[in-house]
């Protein structure tokens, strides 16, 4: 009788290890498929030049909008609403404050009102190189620009309130004083080019 409760016990000690095994298994997998998953965020090309933003768009730019439906995946036949849009990226640079860009992506963060921009910098030609576009390399990170209308992605000095962050430098770091100096700095020249 004691050779079979020591049985059923090592049974019931094998079941619940199984499913421990069993839960612990489906959930990486479920993990692996999850950080796995392609982007499905609906986007558009652009098949001719078009205004958007303020920014005149080349052909076979990529804007990409927050998703509004479950139909609205992967990539559209047609604009969507131009206030979702997330991202604009440029199969070319094009030029913001005289500095060619790959990107810019809205702030994530809704309670903040603006954009990064992304620059290369290897397509800066250096007789057009500024103060600004030195000190924006110096970071060598997306520039964090605050503005007035979210509506409006250009460089329009009228817009921009403020630079909110290049690299380490932020201004959520008030009590930094070179970080605050150094964006003080970046922002007056930004707002002395004639782009």
């Amino acid at each position: 009788m004691e050779t079979k409760k020591i049985f059923i016990v090592l049974g019931i000690i094998v079941l619940i290890v199984v499913g421990y095994f069993y839960v612990y298994a489906k959930g990486l997998g479920s993990m692996y498929v999850v950080s796995n998953k392609a982007d499905e965020s609906p986007f558009f090309m652009t098949i001719e030049p078009i205004v958007i933003k303020n920014i005149l768009l080349p052909k076979g730019t990529k804007i990409t909008y927050k998703k509004q439906y479950f139909w609205e995946k992967n990539e559209q036949k047609k604009l969507l609403d131009e206030k979702n849009i997330l991202s604009i990226s440029f199969k070319e640079v094009i030029s913001w404050g005289g500095v060619p860009i790959t990107s810019i992506n809205k702030f994530f963060n809704p309670d903040m009102i603006g954009f990064s921009v992304y620059a290369d910098f290897t397509k800066l030609d250096k007789n057009k190189e500024t103060e600004f576009s030195n000190l924006w390399q110096s970071c060598n990170k997306a520039l964090a620009i605050k503005v007035k209308d979210i509506n409006d992605w250009s460089f329009n000095k009228e817009n921009i309130l403020d630079t909110q962050g290049c690299g380490r430098n932020n201004r959520h770091f008030n009590e930094d004083l070179a970080q605050q100096s150094f964006l003080n700095n970046l922002h007056a020249e930004l707002m002395k080019i004639k782009d």
